[in-house]
């Protein structure tokens, strides 16, 4: 039986438009300058993100929830960046195409800011 992690993505809109474009089923590629994806375990930590970055530098934050298979993310292991409940992986850009073939359904907008 196929076991999977439930991650969260805070986004802002334009993400969110390429995400649409995909049917809700990939991740848009990194820009040069963005060479991690950082999905997060917890979706209250998602929702600080989108709320206190996200919404103010873009007019909007979203928190988006998806299932990704934990075969994939056994190669990465889980970096906490402040307190237990700030913990994502660092997925690099190259790998994020192969993440997106990993996710289990969709990718679903669970929380909008403001």
């Amino acid at each position: 039986m196929l076991r999977t992690t439930t991650l969260y993505r805070p986004i802002g809109p334009t993400e969110l438009e390429l995400i649409e474009k995909s049917g809700f089923h990939a991740f848009p590629p990194r820009l040069p300058d963005q060479p991690i994806f950082y999905p997060v375990l917890d979706g209250r930590y998602a929702a600080q993100i989108a709320r206190s970055w996200n919404a103010p530098a873009y007019g909007a934050g979203f928190v988006t929830r998806f299932e990704v298979n934990e075969e994939f993310l056994d190669r990465y292991e889980v970096r906490i960046v402040g307190s237990r409940q700030h913990r994502e992986y660092w997925i690099p850009a190259e790998d994020l195409d192969e993440l997106n073939r990993n996710i289990v359904g969709e990718i679903e907008v669970i929380e909008r800011y403001p």
